[in-house]
């Protein structure tokens, strides 16, 4: 038997109720709400499914194949996963498509059939854009965005690897919904990831991500795709990081490091010394840290300038810094250490963009301020890393050989951080942050 009864939904975001209302709740938008009869099935038996196990599936499907891109295969966890659903998101502009044509030209060039679906661009556009990263590669394109058409495309030509640029651009004529509403995309890749699974093809979505909050965002699809991919970086620069928040078939938190250069995304081969390319010796204020991201240790210069206060309170800025984590170390310098910081404007700046969210970086902002405080020069083969407690300790972070066998690399040769049992020599280990007024004579 069945049970008909009438609901509203919202043609924006989707959003069910049994009552008419002027605004939508759940968007906030006005005059979205239609009347929509619901035939719901009351009884019924559905066949039993039949349960396999794990070593029966075998081995199928589980070769990963390669992207030819050092950078984003370790950041996938050594490329992708046949039937996997992979998510790329970024802001307008940052490069999310010219990664994605970059990625096609070299799988096929490695003779990898692969589909590029585009619903924003003509194949005529793409070619300009392909023209500056590979002239010789060909790539077969689809413009289009029903959702049917794409569908029906992809299970005739299963290719290894299919781009669908973007998932806010695909309708479908099955749900009711604005284009790019919340609505369209979970229906769009709901359908992709049955596609995906049952056929065993790899499809890279790209999703952007707006201020206004016009088009359905990453959020809304992360926990429907396999792996998440941001790609991040200031927009004006060249200088792009790829960041994986999510992965079933690999680590979270690994980052591949890119430059914008005029034939597309270049990988940084050896991304540690990139950050220290520009970096100013002979000047106070500045500390070379040792950031761990995912598996790549990156070396980072931490600017600091204290200048005295015109007013009654003091300004704390930060740029790639935390600010709240930059008030709470003040105050641990204030209390522990007698830094005279409550009449001193501070600025915290990390040299090319980078963001540090790491607690290693706790120490060499310490440092850092405290060599523009009292105008010493820090050594130019000086790195530290560490993080700082409430009572002034340095605590140790990981894999510290990594760090150190890194900053030997680049010639650092004097390192501070977290207490050490056995260290070596140029191992400076730190117990309380109190000890760097005797090695550095920068308190009074």
């Amino acid at each position: 038997m069945s049970k008909v009864s009438q609901q509203f939904i919202c043609a924006n975001c989707g959003f069910t109720t049994a009552r008419w209302q002027g605004k939508c709740p759940e968007c906030n938008e006005w005059d979205t709400l239609a009347m929509k009869t619901v035939v719901k099935q009351t009884s019924g038996t559905a066949s039993a499914g039949t349960p396999v196990s794990l070593k029966s599936a075998g081995e199928q499907g589980n070769a990963r194949v390669a992207t030819g891109s050092n950078e984003l295969d370790s950041v996938l966890g050594g490329g992708f996963v046949p039937g996997s659903l992979v998510l790329l998101g970024g802001d307008p502009g940052i490069g999310k498509s010219t990664l994605a044509l970059q990625t096609a030209l070299k799988m096929c060039n490695a003779g990898e059939p692969v589909l590029y679906v585009s619903g924003e661009e003509s194949a005529h556009q793409i070619n300009l854009r392909s023209q500056r990263i590979d002239k010789k590669t060909d790539l077969r394109v689809l413009s289009e965005t029903n959702l049917e058409v794409i569908l029906a495309t992809l299970e005739a030509e299963q290719p290894t690897l299919a781009i669908i640029d973007s998932i806010q651009t695909i309708t479908s004529e099955q749900v009711n919904g604005v284009v790019g509403g919340v609505s369209q995309v979970s229906f769009a890749t709901n359908s992709f990831m049955r596609l995906a699974k049952s056929l065993h093809v790899t499809l890279l979505i790209i999703g952007h991500v707006t201020k206004e909050g016009m088009l359905a965002g990453p959020k809304t699809l992360e926990h429907m795709v396999d792996t998440v991919l941001y790609l991040e970086g200031e927009r004006f620069t060249s200088l792009r990081i790829l960041r994986c928040n999510k992965n079933r078939f690999g680590s979270t938190g690994e980052v591949g490091v890119f430059e914008m250069k005029e034939s597309g995304l270049v990988e940084v081969p050896n991304p540690a010394a990139l950050f220290l390319e520009h970096r100013s010796e002979g000047v106070a204020g500045t500390c070379v840290a040792a950031i761990l991201e995912g598996n790549k240790v990156l070396l980072l210069e931490v600017q600091a300038l204290t200048n005295p206060s015109s007013f009654g309170y003091p300004k704390r800025a930060t740029s790639g810094f935390d600010a709240n984590r930059l008030q709470l170390l003040v105050a641990i310098m204030e209390k522990r250490l007698g830094a005279k910081l409550s009449n001193q404007d501070i600025y915290i700046n990390v040299a090319g963009g980078f963001s540090l969210e790491e607690r290693a970086a706790d120490l060499p902002v310490v440092l850092a301020i405290l060599s523009s405080l009292h105008n010493v020069v820090l050594p130019a083969h000086l790195i530290a890393f560490g993080e700082v407690g409430l009572a002034g300790e340095v605590r140790g972070v990981t894999q510290v050989e990594k760090r150190i066998k890194e900053a030997e690399k680049l010639g650092f040769s004097e390192m501070y951080t977290a207490f050490t049992k056995g260290a070596k020599k140029e191992l400076h280990s730190l117990k309380f942050i109190t000890e760097l007024a005797k090695l550095f004579n920068l308190t009074k």
